[in-house]
């Protein structure tokens, strides 16, 4: 991009039309690129931050087209700071407990404000490492999802851990309150997950999807105030929305995940879904490494409707 920002005015001719698509016509730039500039946060309407390519604009409006290093607003918005807990911080590696609500790295109508962004607000040495965008990143949680994550404060940690994950070394363990009560104590999904063709957003299982395996067992379960188990899973594979998608498939959609079929009795309003443990070895010293967080506030009120120890989940 130029360092020198681009303005238009809305004309009367795209008065109600998408920001993504109006840009389009107006830079001639393809629509999958101004969506991505959108999604990075390179475009203002009339001074604010463009948040999703579905924006109306209205004539008259100026929409800029800038560069986060030049664009004062833009370096403004992405000092919105993300919440998050440290476990633990050397010179290769933080571990952080992130709070459901939080994004973990830039996408499609979050270009600020996640947890990424406040990685690097906290370490800027992070900021180059890994891919474009996602410092750090080397696994991901949902939105909704919170717990722990490992992410990578210097090349040599993210080549390393990436490889862990690659080779399934990494141990990720999950609490997860979910609708009704499974027919076994244990069990293994195992089925493919890609994305919905309609619905990108969505995953879905498919023979077209990519390997996907949940071990899953039963802590507890519960018939009032509703019928409810809570459960451990281990990811044996990382795939997104991958919990989500294979409890629901066996008839036990997470508590408040509307998306994929769990009721929201309690109005939490998040999936009832929490990373408890991470276990892997310290990409450069080799040392083996757990780390827990602990539950949240609302995962553990939605197990005091059940009269449940939130204290007594086992995460081994």
């Amino acid at each position: 991009m130029s360092d020198r920002p681009q303005r238009f005015e809305i004309p009367e001719s795209l008065s109600g039309e998408r920001i993504d698509r109006a840009l389009s016509l107006l830079t001639g730039r393809p629509r999958s690129d101004t969506a991505k500039m959108i999604a990075q946060g390179w475009v203002l309407v009339d001074g604010q931050i463009a948040r999703a390519g579905s924006l109306r604009v209205a004539a008259g409006s100026t929409v800029e087209v800038t560069d986060t290093q030049v664009s004062p607003a833009v370096r403004e918005h992405r000092r919105e700071r993300a919440p998050f807990d440290v476990l633990h911080a050397d010179g290769d590696i933080v571990v952080v407990d992130k709070p459901s609500g939080v994004v973990t790295h830039p996408g499609s109508g979050h270009a600020a404000g996640t947890l990424a962004d406040g990685l690097v607000e906290r370490y800027p040495d992070m900021a180059g490492v890994g891919q474009p965008g996602r410092p750090g990143i080397v696994h991901r949680l949902d939105r909704g999802t919170s717990g722990v994550l490992v992410c990578a404060r210097s090349s040599r940690a993210y080549d390393a851990l990436v490889e862990q994950l690659t080779n399934r070394q990494v141990r990720r363990t999950y609490a997860a309150l979910a609708r009704g009560h499974p027919s076994s104590p244990t069990g293994t999904i195992e089925a493919p997950i890609g994305r919905d063709r309609e619905h990108r957003t969505l995953m879905v299982l498919t023979s077209e999807g990519r390997e996907a395996r949940t071990h899953y067992s039963v802590v507890e379960t519960y018939a009032h105030p509703v019928e409810a188990s809570l459960l451990r899973c281990r990811l044996e594979t990382g795939r997104t929305h991958q919990i989500r998608v294979h409890l629901a498939s066996i008839g036990l959609p997470l508590l408040g995940d509307l998306t994929y079929g769990g009721p929201d009795p309690f109005g939490i309003g998040r999936p009832l879904l929490h990373a408890i443990r991470l276990v892997f070895q310290h990409p450069v010293t080799g040392a083996d490494m757990s780390f827990e967080a602990p539950m949240p506030d609302d995962f553990i009120e939605a197990l005091t409707r059940f009269a449940a120890d939130p204290s007594a989940f086992p995460t081994e």
